[in-house]
């Protein structure tokens, strides 16, 4: 990838004049988008000095973030922070371009994310998954109780995957791990969203759960292992 005379990258090193063709429009405007090593090198102390702070935890994230807002265009300490930030960034998606494997690794996690906050919004399905209220507390209430409901639908939905394995298994059927891995527990068809009551049900203590499953997932692991 070798640089040619013109404008510069986010990648471009000190000179503004670099271009790298094949990744320059990957960075935004031509020019502008070239990390400043000298801010980083200048307040390199400041750096770590914060770093070992937040690690240390004699200042909280937090805190250090509502500093760093005050004003932080003019904040020296702010400035370098976000070239460092650049710096990641940048060696994240090179990363990301060049390895196929992370490539898929981040795209299952980014899939299996959006699938769980889809699968809350079914959940919600009250004011169309929209927060009403005005009241940060209510707020708060209104996306923990929504988890923690999403998270039971996705206990309960475990549960009765593992029954029918286990029911396969009986009838002689060989259960594939890697099969089984690809059952998504953001089952919601068989949910009646409005429940059904029935009273006499009230007093039926539910039956232990059995947590085992005769499936050797280890061969996942071995799937799932960056190549050396």
């Amino acid at each position: 990838m070798a640089p040619s005379a013109g404008a510069g990258a986010e990648w471009g090193g000190d000179d503004r004049s670099t271009v790298y063709e094949h990744i320059d429009a990957l960075f935004g405007e031509v020019g502008r988008n070239v990390i400043d090593w000298e801010l980083i090198e200048t307040h390199f102390k400041d750096l770590m000095r914060v770093t070992v702070s937040v690690r240390e935890g004699t200042i909280s994230s937090t805190l250090l973030l509502k500093r760093l807002r005050s004003g932080s265009h003019k904040n020296a300490t702010y400035t370098a922070f976000r070239e460092v930030g650049r710096v990641i960034r940048t060696v994240q998606l090179l990363r990301y371009l060049s390895d196929a494997p992370l490539r898929g690794r981040v795209t299952a996690a980014t899939n299996k994310v959006e699938a769980f906050n889809g699968f809350c919004d079914w959940v919600r399905f009250g004011q169309r998954g929209t927060v009403a209220a005005n009241d940060p507390g209510e707020q708060e209430k209104d996306v923990k109780f929504t988890s923690l409901l999403a998270n039971l639908l996705i206990f309960h939905n475990t549960l009765d995957i593992a029954d029918v394995v286990r029911q396969l298994q009986a009838e002689g059927w060989v259960i594939d791990p890697l099969n089984l891995a690809q059952i998504s527990p953001y089952l919601t068809e068989h949910v009646n969203w409005f429940g059904a009551y029935s009273t006499h049900e009230i007093g039926i203590a539910p039956e232990d759960y059995d947590t085992h499953l005769d499936v050797d997932f280890s061969v996942l692991v071995d799937e799932q292992a960056p190549a050396a």
